[in-house]
């Protein structure tokens, strides 16, 4: 079994996990309503995708994001 022979030092354990961090998630404003939303989402608040109504708009999105 592979055993390390030297302890990690804490600077270097950084330095492997400098790209772990986590990256703000992508918004688009909504063409029709103005809201933010994912890109290439239906729009929760209205409903709408690439300009026509695709779910009614009293039907909750499951997931949707919200701003």
């Amino acid at each position: 079994m592979a055993v390390p022979k030297k302890k990690t030092s804490p600077s270097r354990a950084g330095m492997r996990r400098s790209h772990h961090a986590l990256v703000a998630q992508a918004h688009a404003e909504c063409a029709n309503c103005g809201e933010l939303k994912r890109p290439h989402h239906v729009c929760s608040h209205c409903g709408h995708y690439d300009g026509r109504e695709v779910v009614a708009v009293g039907k909750a999105l499951k997931g949707a994001v919200r701003a």
